[in-house]
């Protein structure tokens, strides 16, 4: 430093001084920008959350994915959001039969929940893709729902007035593409945990799993009727659901053909593999949320939860490819009495998770 006073001179020397304060600031400034850790509280009946290392929740980037599940400028009209085909007040399912996307274009199924989605290990009911980052990148493309490309996205983005900031926020740099769109808005959906149902309270006590104080007052509203209902769905000589119906989420991570049709008009899985014995198989659903995510199926083809109920006690359809779980095919199903029927009606819908769809927190921000 002596050589650069003599050079210079004080005055440069301060200046130097100066420069190099602003630069610390400068590096200061940027590291409060860094994004904040999201603190996403994990049920203690539910196991841990598998979440992708290059892609932790943050509270910048789930407020991100809020705004951007809700956008509907994701698609080439601008009258497609995420939300338009996953509704909360449904669970975050599609009342409609069949999802309708830009320019009234219909699909060929019908949307899932998206409940619980941190969980999945594969996406789509054929499965198709393995992440849920992958499964983003999906809606935006196809020609019957958002029909739109993810470089016309991008634009949008990169010129609206809040967006460029919202994502210098979330990933603490400057720059907007479909890998950091996809990322956010999975972000958003994996807060997206359905965990307060009056099923809880039975898993738990059904499990060993202490209750506390309030959730101790909260079973005793369980009925009687609520309480065989479950016993009805857990026999393997009742109404013998557990098979793909199971744990705290309420779903086995597998593709059935449950008897639906003797032959397909979609061939689901096989689609994917190729594989003949995947005619017909699709991914297991989870029943959370049930009462809300009408109609059901792939295909949507059953309005209402007792047509649900009807057609694994009396409706069960021989093909080649029937899941060995559908143990009662040769008699149609597991021929349940009426009363049996409105028992375990009233267990599926102690699935119902009240506060999921009233959240605030995954309500449309805009």
């Amino acid at each position: 430093m002596p050589c650069v006073i003599k050079k210079y001179g004080h005055f440069g020397y301060f200046a130097m001084v100066a420069i190099m304060f602003v630069l610390s600031c400068r590096k200061d400034k940027t590291s409060d920008l860094q994004p904040t850790p999201y603190n996403l509280e994990i049920p203690s009946h539910f196991p841990q959350m598998p979440i992708p290392a290059d892609n932790p929740l943050t509270v910048e980037g789930v407020e991100l994915g809020r705004h951007l599940f809700y956008d509907k400028l994701l698609s080439i009209d601008n009258t497609v959001s995420c939300a338009s085909c996953h509704h909360q007040v449904n669970g975050f399912s599609d009342p409609n039969v069949l999802s309708v996307g830009v320019g009234g274009a219909v699909g060929t199924r019908q949307s899932m929940s998206l409940a619980n989605m941190g969980w999945q290990q594969f996406f789509f009911w054929d499965g198709r893709v393995s992440t849920l980052e992958e499964q983003i990148f999906h809606p935006v493309l196809d020609p019957v729902e958002m029909d739109n490309t993810w470089s016309e996205v991008e634009r949008r983005l990169r010129q609206h007035d809040k967006y460029p900031q919202m994502f210098y926020r979330a990933f603490g740099e400057p720059g907007i593409d479909s890998v950091k769109a996809s990322k956010a808005i999975a972000q958003f959906i994996r807060t997206m945990v359905s965990a307060e149902s009056k099923f809880d309270l039975i898993y738990k006590w059904a499990n060993g799993i202490p209750l506390s104080p309030q959730e101790a007052i909260l079973f005793q509203q369980i009925t009687p009727e609520e309480l065989a209902g479950y016993d009805l769905f857990m026999s393997l000589n009742g109404a013998d659901c557990m098979h793909c119906h199971n744990g705290p989420l309420m779903q086995v991570q597998i593709y059935s053909n449950n008897g639906l049709d003797a032959t397909f008009n979609d061939l689901g899985r096989y689609n994917v593999t190729g594989n003949p014995n995947d005619k017909g198989r699709f991914k297991v659903p989870t029943l959370r949320n049930i009462g809300y995510t009408a109609p059901y199926m792939h295909d949507g083809r059953f309005a209402t939860l007792d047509q649900v109920i009807d057609h694994y006690s009396h409706g069960l359809v021989w093909s080649p490819t029937i899941d060995t779980n559908m143990e009662f095919i040769t008699h149609g199903g597991v021929q349940l009495t009426a009363q049996q029927k409105a028992f375990l009606k009233a267990f599926l819908l102690t699935l119902n998770d009240p506060n999921f769809i009233t959240n605030p927190k995954f309500s449309n921000p805009h």
